[in-house]
């Protein structure tokens, strides 16, 4: 029995600091619901100077207690054993569940298992990957050698905030860094149970630490603080263009940024079984309430099958029912606060007024009280320039658009702005392979659209989408700086 009842959950209270709850810092902020809108509790921000003293804290930790200069092995093994302790965990599903927009059925059959096998990804990549001896005259050695920056500030957006965690800490720790997290505001309460059983793990106190806030001041004083030798954020395009600024302006520190998308699903008219497609798509839009940054929010589909393709998505995008998170029978998530749902509406409604067409949805679902569900929407005959097609929306919005030629179709797919992912769906392995090339994105799926639990496989974007990866062993060696020695002998 997965359903629980929301006021009967105990909430961690405020900051993990040095393996300690810490409740003091700057002014409150109150955390909402998003399934019924009611408050679940109030946080005191981490303002400049608690964050200097958590960074600190993460500095004097990860030099006193060894964790940067034990044998890999060693931290691969409590990260091992802090992958058990999240799969086994009770409390972690309904933390994730009560204040977030995913329902407690996911969290505990995919979020959990996601997150936990992140960790022991991460684990095994402590011992595996290392320096490197580099060819050099006779008379010398000349070496590659990796090592932990120190201190690693991570700021994670609030629609996964537990596979998010993992994958910030996971490359971190492994490595031998300490890392100073911060949640965001809207879903803070399941990262710290995460660290909490990280500790109970092994990993000696101060190595992770989480603070709370919001991004203008608890994670504007992480990206700024001298100690803090590098930053990982992921989140809105915006933002990270501010967090490159900031690390530049303060010790020039790298980043790796993975942000918005506004991802194409290409549907050539060869794709295969009309009803295998339609529920690929709907999934990819869908998923989430469509809070993720690679949905894939713009259909452009072959003139051929694009009625057949349509009607199908339409009479599936009608069997959608809200639920609050913590029914174990709800399936689609709610829009995490009120401002969100009055952007989607906002860009739906622009959208029409440019002349474009709402075939299903459009509107926020009846009798859902002050839940920000939102009806699954499909829009057509979209204009260009609209923020339906332009802009990053964060929700369950699909705009249509059609297409005759191959060449025509790959000039729709391409962004001005953003480059994270793309679906081309076809069974022309020759257009698929021209696709992957024709199509500027850091990740392209073929006839599939959705990241899978290979965690070898890297993510992140082009152009306005980011810079670095996440995943994959690219993100355990950005964990590393590399320092190069020669050697005369």
């Amino acid at each position: 029995m997965l359903s629980f009842n929301p006021d009967n959950v105990a909430l961690p209270q405020g900051h993990y600091i040095n393996g300690e709850h810490r409740t003091d810092g700057g002014s409150f902020f109150s955390v909402s619901r998003p399934s019924d809108g009611h408050t679940a509790g109030e946080l005191a921000e981490a303002n400049a100077s608690l964050v200097d003293e958590a960074v600190e804290v993460a500095d004097r930790a990860v030099k006193e207690s060894g964790w940067a200069s034990c044998p890999p092995r060693q931290r691969g093994a409590i990260l091992r054993r802090w992958a058990d302790l999240i799969e086994a965990d009770t409390q972690l599903a309904l933390l994730e569940a009560l204040a977030s927009t995913r329902p407690v059925y996911d969290v505990k059959h995919h979020e959990i298992p996601f997150t936990a096998e992140a960790i022991r990804f991460y684990a095994e990549c402590a011992d595996k990957y290392s320096g490197d001896l580099l060819p050099t005259r006779d008379a010398s050695l000349g070496m590659l050698i990796p090592e932990p920056y120190g201190v690693i500030g991570a700021i994670t957006p609030w629609n996964f905030p537990l596979s998010m965690a993992s994958w910030k800490c996971g490359p971190a720790l492994a490595a031998g860094n300490a890392v100073v997290l911060k949640p965001s505001e809207l879903t803070p309460y399941s990262t710290v149970r995460f660290a909490e059983l990280a500790r109970q793990a092994g990993l000696p106190a101060g190595v992770l630490n989480i603070v709370q806030g919001s991004g203008a001041v608890t994670g504007s004083a992480l990206v700024a603080h001298p100690l803090v030798r590098k930053v990982s954020f992921t989140g809105s395009t915006q933002t990270g263009a501010r967090i490159m600024s900031d690390a530049a302006h303060h010790g020039m520190k790298p980043v790796t940024l993975e942000l918005g998308g506004k991802s194409p699903q290409l549907v050539f008219d060869d794709a295969g079984d009309i009803a295998e497609v339609a529920g690929r798509i709907l999934r990819g839009f869908t998923a989430n309430g469509g809070q993720a940054c690679v949905a894939g929010t713009r259909l452009i589909v072959q003139r051929g099958i694009a009625d057949a393709l349509i009607d199908k998505l339409i009479a599936l995008c009608q069997g959608f029912k809200p639920g609050v998170t913590w029914d174990e029978n709800s399936r689609y998530a709610p829009l995490i606060d009120r401002r969100q749902a009055a952007k989607v509406q906002q860009v739906t409604e622009a959208a029409v007024r440019q002349g474009g067409e709402i075939l299903t949805g459009g509107k926020r679902f009846e009798n859902t009280g002050e839940g920000y569900f939102w009806q699954p929407t499909l829009l057509s005959n979209v204009v260009a320039n609209s923020p339906a097609i332009q802009e990053e929306i964060f929700g369950p919005v699909l705009s249509v658009q059609v297409f005759d030629s191959e060449e025509e179709g790959l000039v729709l797919a391409s962004h001005p702005t953003y480059g994270l992912c793309a679906g081309v769906h076809t069974k022309n392995l020759d257009r698929a392979l021209r696709a992957i090339r024709g199509i500027a994105a850091g990740t392209v799926w073929v006839n599939r659209y959705g990241r899978s639990g290979d965690f070898i496989i890297p993510t992140g974007g082009f152009h306005g989408s980011g810079i670095g990866k996440d995943l994959g062993r690219q993100a355990f060696e950005a964990c590393q700086r590399y320092k190069s020695v020669l050697i005369d002998f």
